[in-house]
């Protein structure tokens, strides 16, 4: 029997959009700038190691998201249980708008996603580097 998909990906982005701070890419390089603000790239490493990435930017794995935010996991990170406000970011701002939504569904507050992702930052100017993995001894 063939699968129904009653809320497809387009509803879940509009919904997510809905509900979230959108920032241009302008926007966040300049907030980018304040102490206030963690940068959570949710990206996968292959996508990182093959583009680049944002100097100083927190790395979290969309599916590890909701385990690093939560402070009850045994995964979670401390950087999300600091009084900041987190800005998402994928490559092109829809895997963000979801991030964003999951995060402030758990509580984590305030967030925000950069329309149009990292490919939106690096071409209005933003900071990049290229980054390596850490080489297994």
């Amino acid at each position: 029997m063939p699968q129904n998909i009653t809320r497809g990906i387009k509803a879940l982005i509009d919904e997510a959009n809905a509900e979230i701070e959108t920032l241009t890419a302008k926007d966040a390089i300049e907030i980018s700038k304040n102490g206030d603000v963690v940068i959570v790239d949710i990206r996968d490493p292959r996508e990182i190691e093959r583009d680049g990435r944002i100097p100083g930017a927190f790395s979290c794995t969309r599916g590890m998201l909701e385990f690093w935010i939560d402070p009850q996991s045994p995964y979670a990170k401390p950087v999300f249980q600091e009084d900041k406000k987190f800005v998402f970011h994928c490559a092109g701002g829809l895997r963000s708008a979801l991030a964003a939504k999951t995060a402030k569904d758990m509580g984590l507050k305030p967030v925000a996603h950069i329309a149009g992702g990292y490919a939106a930052w690096r071409d209005a100017g933003g900071p990049t580097e290229q980054w390596e993995p850490k080489k297994k001894i």
